[in-house]
């Protein structure tokens, strides 16, 4: 079967539409706003509704057969997750969200930093953590802090004019006091996919720990975490189909067994003395306290939706998209385009600035038209700053995203000048 037939098969586009209540909800929606938060299917919304129905209980606590049928269930949702991206189960610890993820390996190399785990995660005054001017805050922030913790210096790779960074740039920055290197597979701005492998080769040289936000990759590409070799990784569920409230720390198991935890109390324990504790090992130890149940099971369902589909087919369908969301903007008069040019490689998500006139009212004239879109600086602000402005105006696709819906965006993007004044 060749790849254009599979995909034929496969539903996306239009085809997907009908899996999703929201559709049929709000018939005349052109949702442009999938780098924010997905869709959900029915097969997710109602996976997670049937456990809350019927089999919902506290898990890994106590021996009823409640107890037994939840933490299989939860359990079962871990192993289809780490199985998606490539990791095994022990390598993958639920977490609040993404940005509660990077925090947790943050706070652990914190903690160890104070004396508190394992010597191998410690960081020493003049050592080096190295970002992108790219990145998201939520892996930015934790590594403020962390060099404020620790005495460790934090460095960051430039972007260009139009927010892209190279990995010759990054590769000259990394050197013997590099510890980390915290970068994102998918820049939520610019569509940048960065060359995983090779950043993981370039830290990894010098002995330094790699850290890669995939909240946008994950939904849209096929990813294999363990054959791109980092270290770490933070993915969340309501981007890719799945609820709020939960998400993934991806680590190797050697390293999870080794990170202090970030959270303490039940559940994450083997031994409590009223002096001392000690700690499970992974994933268990990163899981203080009462768990996401329904949240795990409405993960699983989600990573079952898209594994149905097949990746290789999201990520075909999300490549034209791609192109068609560039294609769109760059056609309209006073629109620029950050992030790759038309035919590089970028994921399919496009920010704009339009001249004369703020994003939030972009934003907003989008709305009235039916088109929803993301407004803001993305929690990116050194990125807009570098760019020159405050904000963008951001459409972003997925696996039920239409043509059509592309189309309606370049149309209502095609009045916002002349609507507010701007095209005198």
């Amino acid at each position: 079967m060749t790849l254009q037939s599979a995909r034929s098969l496969a539903r996306v586009g239009a085809a997907a539409r009908a899996d999703f209540p929201y559709f049929a909800a709000h018939p005349d929606t052109a949702y442009l706003d999938s780098g924010a938060t997905s869709q959900r299917p029915a097969s997710v919304i109602d996976a997670e509704a049937a456990f809350a129905r019927s089999d919902y209980a506290a898990v890994h606590r106590g021996s009823s057969m409640a107890t037994g049928e939840a933490t299989a269930a939860f359990e079962d949702a871990r192993e289809r997750v780490a199985a998606f991206v490539g990791a095994g189960e022990r390598e993958i610890a639920w977490q609040a969200g993404a940005t509660d993820a990077l925090n947790t390996i943050a706070l652990g190399m914190s903690d160890a930093s104070l004396g508190l785990g394992d010597e191998r995660f410690a960081l020493r005054e003049g050592d080096e953590i190295l970002v992108t001017e790219a990145e998201h805050h939520a892996n930015l922030i934790p590594w403020q802090r962390l060099a404020r913790r620790t005495g460790a210096v934090l460095r960051h790779v430039p972007v260009n004019d139009a927010g892209m960074w190279t990995i010759d740039d990054l590769r000259a920055q990394v050197g013997p006091r590099t510890r980390v290197v915290a970068f994102a597979h998918v820049s939520n701005v610019t569509g940048q996919i960065a060359p995983v492998a090779d950043v993981a080769a370039a830290a990894h040289a010098v002995g330094a720990y790699t850290v890669l936000d995939a909240c946008q990759s994950v939904p849209h590409l096929p990813v294999d975490l363990a054959a791109l070799g980092v270290d770490f990784a933070a993915f969340s569920s309501h981007k890719m189909l799945g609820p709020t409230g939960i998400g993934a720390l991806y680590g190797r198991a050697e390293l999870l067994d080794a990170l202090p935890p970030a959270r303490t109390g039940g559940s994450m324990i083997t031994t409590v003395t009223m002096e001392d504790a000690q700690f499970l090992p992974s994933p268990h130890r990163l899981e203080a306290g009462t768990q996401p149940v329904s949240q795990a099971v409405g993960f699983g369902a989600a990573v079952d939706y898209l594994s149905r589909v097949g990746m290789d087919a999201v990520a075909a369908h999300e490549a034209e998209m791609a192109a068609l969301l560039v294609d769109a903007a760059a056609s309209v008069p006073g629109v620029r385009v950050v992030g790759p040019a038309a035919g590089e490689p970028r994921a399919a998500l496009v920010s704009v600035i339009v001249d004369g006139v703020h994003a939030h009212d972009v934003g907003q004239f989008l709305d009235d038209r039916g088109v929803t879109v993301r407004t803001g600086h993305h929690c990116a602000q050194p990125l807009h700053r570098r760019l020159g402005v405050a904000a963008t105006t951001r459409a972003s696709a997925s696996v039920y995203t239409t043509a059509d819906d592309v189309e309606r965006f370049k149309a209502a993007l095609g009045e916002v000048r002349a609507f507010f004044g701007a095209d005198r």
